[in-house]
């Protein structure tokens, strides 16, 4: 399976940060026979093999650590029909930020404006409780 570059450089962010902090962790994964393209086929297999459709980001980070500290691990086969989904954090400018909110005060004033010249339409009152008349019977 060809994950994409987002996945991949997420999860390589993500044990890189973890092996600058932690000592014992930087050792397993400086080892020559580990990859992050085979740490991230293990953890889509591991994904496969669950049968669920959401993680956390710990949980998958996990899957990344625990790849890196077992020597003797069943990688798996590559994968060529998996979906993934990423979270992405989408950094506006200033410009863009200020272009949104003008863009929701004029919404917000339009559909004022909308409700305030839409005519207002009578209601039918139904009779309630009609009483037969005499002439009725």
């Amino acid at each position: 399976m060809k994950a994409s570059n987002h996945f991949k450089n997420t999860i390589k962010a993500y044990l890189d940060q973890r092996a600058e902090t932690d000592v014992l962790f930087s050792f397993q994964y400086s080892k020559p026979e580990k990859n992050i393209d085979d740490c991230i086929t293990y953890i889509l297999n591991q994904v496969q093999k669950s049968g669920c459709n959401g993680f956390a980001d710990d949980e998958i980070y996990s899957m990344a650590v625990h790849y890196y500290d077992e020597d003797n691990i069943e990688i798996g086969k590559p994968m060529n029909n998996a979906h993934i989904v990423v979270n992405h954090v989408v950094e506006l400018t200033a410009e863009e930020k200020e272009e949104a909110r003008q863009v929701a005060i004029q919404k917000a004033q339009d559909e004022a404006y909308r409700k305030i010249t839409q005519p207002v339409k009578k209601t039918k009152r139904a009779e309630t409780n009609v009483q037969p008349s005499l002439f009725d019977f």
